[in-house]
Protein backbone atom coordinates (compact mmCIF):
# COMPACT_ATOMS: atom_id res chain seq x y z
CA UNK A 1 0.00 0.00 0.00
CA UNK A 2 1.15 3.52 -0.61
CA UNK A 3 -0.52 5.06 2.47
CA UNK A 4 -1.96 3.41 5.56
CA UNK A 5 -3.25 5.02 8.73
CA UNK A 6 -5.34 4.24 11.76
CA UNK A 7 -7.13 6.68 14.07
CA UNK A 8 -8.79 6.10 17.45
CA UNK A 9 -11.36 8.82 17.96
CA UNK A 10 -13.72 9.92 20.72
CA UNK A 11 -17.34 8.96 20.04
CA UNK A 12 -18.14 12.57 19.32
CA UNK A 13 -18.90 14.29 16.04
CA UNK A 14 -15.82 16.49 16.44
CA UNK A 15 -13.59 13.67 15.11
CA UNK A 16 -15.41 13.29 11.77
CA UNK A 17 -13.85 16.39 10.13
CA UNK A 18 -10.44 15.09 11.22
CA UNK A 19 -11.06 11.77 9.47
CA UNK A 20 -12.25 13.60 6.35
CA UNK A 21 -9.15 15.82 6.36
CA UNK A 22 -6.64 13.00 6.82
CA UNK A 23 -8.27 10.73 4.22
CA UNK A 24 -8.85 13.53 1.71
CA UNK A 25 -5.29 14.84 2.00
CA UNK A 26 -3.86 11.33 1.65
CA UNK A 27 -5.90 10.65 -1.49
CA UNK A 28 -5.02 14.06 -2.98
CA UNK A 29 -1.32 13.40 -2.41
CA UNK A 30 -1.69 10.41 -4.76
CA UNK A 31 -3.52 12.44 -7.46
CA UNK A 32 -6.85 10.69 -6.94
CA UNK A 33 -9.71 12.46 -8.74
CA UNK A 34 -11.84 14.86 -6.71
CA UNK A 35 -14.99 12.93 -7.64
CA UNK A 36 -13.53 9.73 -6.23
CA UNK A 37 -12.34 11.56 -3.11
CA UNK A 38 -15.77 13.13 -2.59
CA UNK A 39 -17.46 9.73 -2.85
CA UNK A 40 -15.15 8.17 -0.26
CA UNK A 41 -15.43 11.15 2.09
CA UNK A 42 -19.22 10.98 1.94
CA UNK A 43 -19.26 7.24 2.66
CA UNK A 44 -16.70 7.51 5.46
CA UNK A 45 -18.57 10.44 7.02
CA UNK A 46 -21.75 8.36 7.07
CA UNK A 47 -19.95 5.38 8.61
CA UNK A 48 -18.32 7.58 11.26
CA UNK A 49 -21.65 9.28 12.03
CA UNK A 50 -23.18 5.85 12.62
CA UNK A 51 -20.29 4.90 14.92
CA UNK A 52 -20.75 8.13 16.88
CA UNK A 53 -24.49 7.69 17.10
CA UNK A 54 -24.74 3.93 17.70
CA UNK A 55 -21.28 2.87 18.86
CA UNK A 56 -21.87 2.78 22.61
CA UNK A 57 -21.18 1.85 25.31
CA UNK A 58 -17.52 2.47 24.43
CA UNK A 59 -16.44 6.09 24.21
CA UNK A 60 -14.16 5.53 21.19
CA UNK A 61 -14.31 4.22 17.65
CA UNK A 62 -11.55 3.42 15.17
CA UNK A 63 -10.94 4.27 11.54
CA UNK A 64 -8.25 2.52 9.49
CA UNK A 65 -7.45 3.14 5.85
CA UNK A 66 -5.22 1.71 3.14
CA UNK A 67 -4.80 3.61 -0.10
CA UNK A 68 -2.87 2.04 -2.94
CA UNK A 69 -2.85 -0.63 -5.63
CA UNK A 70 -5.62 1.27 -7.36
CA UNK A 71 -8.10 1.22 -4.49
CA UNK A 72 -9.02 2.77 -1.17
CA UNK A 73 -10.10 0.53 1.72
CA UNK A 74 -11.52 2.08 4.89
CA UNK A 75 -12.79 0.31 8.00
CA UNK A 76 -14.83 2.06 10.69
CA UNK A 77 -15.19 -0.03 13.85
CA UNK A 78 -17.31 0.65 16.92
CA UNK A 79 -18.32 -1.27 20.04
CA UNK A 80 -22.07 -0.79 19.79
CA UNK A 81 -24.91 -3.26 19.72
CA UNK A 82 -24.41 -4.22 16.09
CA UNK A 83 -26.30 -3.46 12.91
CA UNK A 84 -29.68 -5.27 12.83
CA UNK A 85 -29.97 -5.52 9.01
CA UNK A 86 -29.11 -3.78 5.76
CA UNK A 87 -32.05 -1.81 4.31
CA UNK A 88 -32.88 -2.61 0.71
CA UNK A 89 -34.66 0.65 -0.18
CA UNK A 90 -34.52 4.27 0.85
CA UNK A 91 -36.79 4.92 3.82
CA UNK A 92 -39.83 7.19 3.50
CA UNK A 93 -39.03 10.94 3.38
CA UNK A 94 -40.41 11.53 6.89
CA UNK A 95 -38.04 8.95 8.45
CA UNK A 96 -34.95 10.34 10.16
CA UNK A 97 -32.83 7.17 10.13
CA UNK A 98 -31.70 4.60 7.59
CA UNK A 99 -30.41 6.69 4.71
CA UNK A 100 -26.72 6.52 5.60
CA UNK A 101 -26.23 2.86 4.73
CA UNK A 102 -27.91 3.33 1.37
CA UNK A 103 -25.86 6.45 0.66
CA UNK A 104 -22.65 4.55 1.45
CA UNK A 105 -23.69 1.68 -0.80
CA UNK A 106 -24.41 4.09 -3.67
CA UNK A 107 -20.99 5.81 -3.70
CA UNK A 108 -18.53 2.95 -3.08
CA UNK A 109 -17.80 -0.16 -5.12
CA UNK A 110 -18.04 -2.57 -2.18
CA UNK A 111 -19.48 -2.34 1.31
CA UNK A 112 -19.50 -5.10 3.89
CA UNK A 113 -20.21 -5.39 7.58
CA UNK A 114 -18.60 -7.34 10.37
CA UNK A 115 -21.23 -7.58 13.07
CA UNK A 116 -20.84 -9.13 16.50
CA UNK A 117 -24.08 -8.62 18.44
CA UNK A 118 -23.36 -6.74 21.65
CA UNK A 119 -19.71 -6.21 20.71
CA UNK A 120 -19.78 -3.89 17.74
CA UNK A 121 -19.89 -3.30 14.03
CA UNK A 122 -17.12 -2.83 11.49
CA UNK A 123 -18.07 -1.17 8.22
CA UNK A 124 -15.65 -1.93 5.38
CA UNK A 125 -15.77 0.46 2.41
CA UNK A 126 -13.82 -0.14 -0.79
CA UNK A 127 -13.57 2.02 -3.89
CA UNK A 128 -11.47 1.67 -7.02
CA UNK A 129 -9.45 4.82 -7.50
CA UNK A 130 -9.81 7.17 -10.45
CA UNK A 131 -7.00 9.57 -11.22
CA UNK A 132 -7.06 13.30 -11.79
CA UNK A 133 -6.99 13.89 -15.57
CA UNK A 134 -5.07 17.12 -15.21
CA UNK A 135 -2.29 15.56 -13.16
CA UNK A 136 0.10 12.83 -14.12
CA UNK A 137 -1.99 9.70 -14.83
CA UNK A 138 0.18 7.65 -12.51
CA UNK A 139 -0.08 8.09 -8.74
CA UNK A 140 2.87 9.79 -7.11
CA UNK A 141 5.36 7.55 -5.40
CA UNK A 142 6.01 8.43 -1.79
CA UNK A 143 9.57 9.21 -0.84
CA UNK A 144 11.18 6.87 1.67
CA UNK A 145 11.53 8.38 5.08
Amino acid sequence: MDIEFSLALPRDAIGIPMVRRVLGDAMRSLNVSETCISDMLLAVSEACSNAVRHGGPANRYEVSASIGYGRCDVRVADSGGGLPSMPLHFPPPDTENGRGLLIMRSVVDEISFGITPGRGTTVHLRKQLAWDDEADARPRQLAAV
